[in-house]
């Protein structure tokens, strides 16, 4: 194990879930779903060969943690290591919850009234992220790549070059990243910028959070961008609030070149199709439908976040409601709002007003044979959400600001032949609506838009639903997780100078 490796991801989450027994002892199991950011980063790593994992793991007393620190796994993407870096639970509470989930979330997300300066302490962030890159240092191989993901590692990439000057160092956003304007607030702003710039190459899911990236640069640093290209027909549909003509491609600060890569990660669309056609989900679709009867059903699937638009999305339909007598007994919103496992103001408000309008609209519409809304806030298992998906007329998913938004895609691919049902209604403001052709955009920001979105996505003929599914589905499987892990698999390889046919990286 003391080989050093050509790939390191760097990643808070450890790739693995630990299951604790009855007699105290703790087993590493393989995550059940293939579907979900963790299998895809091991699946690439699988690809690239060689490779190994930064993550965290609870310690009471880091200097001397009650695990092993490095570990060697061996699972059905292959051979790898995992470095645990020991942290305290009061370290993750500041650099974790507290820095990136106050200060930094509502910034990239544009909600600057819930940006939250006061509780943050900035030397542990740095610490916590100094630790981290130290771990990447001593795992990766003379000229080998890390990878090193998210905004709550945004400093690794300045670190490690400090630590380790001849490696790669990549780095990509699963969020969105915002203007100069709204990044500026942050006055930690220019340390994580030039961190960033040190990175060989730096990643994002759409053209627009490429150009704000690009903007943020111009407005602290000297950094320049040196080549932009027109972006791609499939990514530019015209007039939508996230589109962008040009996509920067190399930026230049210090006489270094940083790549600038727009990526989008995409959804398992092979393991959706094949579980969407089992005939577990077959039987459930038609309980569900039998369930309902002649009523449609509008799903919408989504965390608990003020970023997210479930106030928005009930309050849009207490007013279907409210001008809609016709539709009494003919529609309900399925509405499955996951908490989040955090001890956090913002997110109990956001539950309790969901909960809230719930009440009040079953209560001044519902009957004892029909409730127009059913409010899950519990994980739902996939195969059970799928079936949901094949038999809901709509999914309307809107919210405010989101990176990119799988659960979109996931509905369109669990659709299969001879399913008539489904439409959807998507946000301008999730990145994936310029990914996806044939949704009804949507302003979530205004009550007119969300209601004629309503309207028309439950009057729709089933001509019209058919060809825009046909449409949605097509650029779903464009899209796709196999899309996302291809060209960066090419990418990487280009950046360790390795043949483009050439097989496992060693």
């Amino acid at each position: 194990m003391t080989e050093k490796s050509a790939l390191v991801v760097v990643y808070h989450r450890q790739p693995y879930e630990e299951v604790e027994h009855e007699d105290g002892t703790t087993e590493l199991q393989e995550n059940k779903s293939p579907n979900g950011i963790v299998p895809t980063l091991k699946g690439i790593m699988g690809r690239m060969g060689n490779a190994a994992w930064v993550a965290w793991k609870h310690a009471d007393d880091p200097a001397h943690p009650d695990f092993e620190r490095v570990i060697e796994i061996n699972d059905s993407y292959g051979k790898y290591k995992v470095s645990r870096l020991p942290l305290t639970p009061a370290q993750v509470s500041s650099f974790y919850h507290v820095t990136s989930k106050e200060a930094f979330w509502p910034i990239l997300h544009g909600f600057k009234e819930r940006y939250n300066y006061d509780p943050v302490d900035w030397p542990t962030f740095r610490e916590v992220n100094w630790a981290f890159a130290e771990a990447a240092s001593h795992e990766v191989a003379e000229g080998g790549v890390v990878w090193v993901h998210d905004y709550n590692l945004w400093l690794v990439p300045g670190y490690l070059r400090q630590l380790r000057p001849d490696v790669k160092i990549a780095f990509f956003h699963h969020t969105p990243f915002p203007s100069a304007d709204m990044f500026n607030v942050l006055p930690w702003r220019e340390e994580i910028v030039r961190s960033l710039l040190a990175c060989d190459s730096v990643g994002f899911h759409i053209p627009r959070y490429a150009q704000n990236f690009a903007s943020v640069a111009h407005s602290l640093t000297r950094a320049r961008t040196t080549t932009d290209e027109l972006t791609a027909d499939t990514m530019t549909p015209r007039g939508a609030a996230l589109s962008e003509r040009f996509t920067p491609v190399t930026m230049e600060h210090r006489g270094r070149k940083v790549r600038i890569e727009v990526n989008p990660v995409g959804v398992n669309s092979d393991f959706i199709d094949e579980l969407a056609s089992t005939p577990e989900v077959d039987e459930k679709v038609e309980a569900i439908r039998e369930w309902l009867g002649d009523a449609q059903l509008v799903v919408s699937v989504s965390r608990t976040d003020y970023t997210k638009g479930n106030i928005e999305q009930l309050e849009a339909f207490e007013r279907l409601m409210a001008r809609r007598e016709d539709l009494h007994g003919k529609v309900r919103l399925m509405l499955v709002s996951v908490g989040a496992n955090r001890a956090m103001v913002a997110y109990e408000e956001v539950q309790q007003r969901i909960e809230e309008l719930t009440g009040r609209i079953n209560g001044t519409y519902g009957s004892f044979e029909w409730q127009p809304v059913s409010l899950i806030s519990t994980a739902i298992p996939l195969a059970e959400l799928v079936a949901y998906y094949r038999a809901a007329d709509v999914a309307s998913i809107t919210p405010l600001a989101d990176g990119l938004n799988l659960v979109a895609a996931e509905y369109c691919l669990a659709k299969q032949e001879g399913d008539t049902k489904g439409a959807l209604i998507l946000s301008e403001f999730a990145g994936c609506a310029v990914l996806l052709n044939g949704a009804i955009p949507v302003n979530p920001f205004s009550f007119a838009s969300m209601d004629r979105a309503l309207d028309q996505a439950l009057a729709m003929s089933a001509e019209e639903r058919a060809s825009r599914m046909a449409d949605l589905r097509a650029s779903a499987k464009r899209w796709n997780i196999s899309a996302w892990s291809d060209r960066t698999t090419r990418h990487f390889k280009e950046m360790l100078a390795v043949p483009e046919d050439a097989g496992l990286i060693t």
